[in-house]
């Protein structure tokens, strides 16, 4: 035990006097923080009269009185001994403030609760940008939601890289993949080796020079051929660094076949064109070789003229692909179906005729058609014609045929000799088509059966529902 000397007093001061100016530089630098953090501190009794308070405005105090939420949540505080929580807004001379409230309680001696401690923290700020972040949020989601909406509707896909040229998003599927079967890899992993290069290269002198590039690629998918309009620029970061590549590809397969189309049609231009000069010819020989006069040379070599003429504008409205069966044979015999008492029936399944088959046809359907005028069904308001064609699958090789026939007409004689409409029907049409070609003239009306193979359609027949 330390013994007292001699002169010391009995009862040495406290150190009060020692920690007071301690206490005093905690203190200040408790209420920089809040002045800095915009902290309102203050203590309340039970009664919630203000026993302290401290502003970071200097004297100003929060307004009174609180609101019935602030109100509240205090008495629960002081009911229960549990803090609490609440934001509201104060009045304040700048205008209208939201405080967040941290409500703590304060023990006595005995341990019961004598009162509140509250701080109260400006938080309009934080809000409004909490706000304006939710709203900028919900904007960039509609904005990205429209994007992916134009960019799916359309053919074009954009897609990322690293520098590694490692794709790191894209929008759409593509090379024949799923989003997530491309993402992650490189082009070595998903791109046929004999189309790499050129897409790689492309890909490489971006990133080498740091300028946008741009090139026509060629791609297997699916073992069918895609062509692709690529665009290639650098990707940079915030910094200025450049971090990788962004891509557009516009899908052109269709220009592109649209094009090797039209290079097809401009070669097969002057064949055609000379192939029509021949059958041009052939008609005017063969129709001055069975005509009398001028008159009637003109009048039916005119209206063979037009007939072909109706099968090739048929031909230009399907852009030479073929010709289908029904509009071919509605076309020809379109002054006749506008009768007002329809003499002719026209029915069969879809069948699209190739364009050599649709102009050899069509011809031989308008001389059928002028002989019913003459001479058969279509000469008198009694007759009808029949036109039907069926799907031929046990035929060999398997065909479609059509079959003309006329009833209620006037008797019918079989003619003495072939006339130039006989020759277009029965020979012109068997060696063109490669037809099987029947041409009966029966008493009760002419007849006519065609057999078209297989080879001179476009495309397939579609089966009878």
């Amino acid at each position: 035990m330390r013994q007292r000397r001699n002169g010391e007093p009995r009862n040495p001061p406290t150190r009060t006097a020692e920690t007071r100016p301690e206490l005093s530089v905690v203190e200040d630098q408790f209420e920089n923080a809040l002045r800095a953090a915009r902290v309102y501190v203050f203590s309340q009794d039970k009664n919630l009269q203000n026993t302290r308070v401290y502003s970071p405005r200097g004297a100003y105090r929060l307004p009174a009185p609180d609101s019935d939420e602030i109100l509240a949540a205090k008495r629960g505080v002081l009911q229960t001994g549990q803090p609490a929580d609440v934001e509201a807004f104060y009045a304040m001379p700048g205008g209208s403030i939201l405080f967040s409230f941290h409500i703590d309680p304060t023990f006595g001696p005995d341990n019961k609760v004598d009162g509140i401690m509250c701080a109260a923290i400006d938080v309009t700020r934080i809000r409004s940008l909490e706000s304006e972040q939710q709203r900028l949020t919900a904007e960039l989601g509609t904005t990205l939601q429209r994007y992916e909406t134009a960019l799916r509707g359309s053919n074009v896909t954009v897609f990322t890289h690293d520098r590694a040229l490692r794709y790191t998003s894209i929008s759409n599927p593509m090379f024949g993949r799923e989003v997530k079967e491309i993402v992650g890899r490189t082009d070595d992993e998903i791109i046929p080796a004999e189309n790499r290069p050129a897409i790689v290269a492309l890909k490489r002198e971006a990133l080498e020079s740091g300028q946008p590039q741009d090139g026509e690629i060629r791609l297997n998918e699916d073992g069918s051929i895609r062509w692709y309009d690529l665009h290639v620029e650098p990707l940079h970061d915030v910094s200025g660094a450049m971090v990788g590549l962004t891509c557009a590809a516009v899908d052109v397969t269709g220009r592109k076949e649209g094009e090797a189309h039209l290079r097809l049609l401009m070669r097969e231009l002057t064949h055609r064109s000379k192939n029509l000069l021949a059958v041009i010819q052939a008609m005017a020989r063969q129709t001055a070789r069975h005509v009398g006069s001028i008159d009637s040379f003109l009048e039916q070599f005119g209206a063979r003229l037009q007939a072909l003429a109706r099968s090739h504008d048929l031909l230009v409205q399907e852009e030479w692909h073929g010709v289908p069966l029904a509009e071919l044979i509605r076309s020809q015999l379109a002054p006749y179906l506008d009768r007002a008492a329809s003499q002719i029936v026209v029915e069969g399944p879809s069948v699209m005729l190739r364009p050599e088959a649709a102009q050899s046809l069509g011809l031989a359907l308008h001389e059928l058609a002028i002989n019913a005028v003459k001479y058969g069904a279509l000469s008198t308001l009694a007759g009808r014609i029949s036109i039907t064609w069926t799907w031929q699958p046990r035929h060999e090789p398997p065909a479609v045929q059509i079959l003309w026939a006329e009833l209620g007409g006037p008797k019918v004689d079989a003619p003495a000799q072939r006339g130039f409409g006989s020759l277009v029907v029965e020979r012109n049409l068997a060696r063109a088509l490669e037809a099987d070609v029947e041409l009966i003239f029966r008493t009760e009306g002419v007849r006519c059966r065609i057999t078209i193979p297989l080879a001179q359609l476009s495309r397939p027949v579609q089966s009878e529902a």
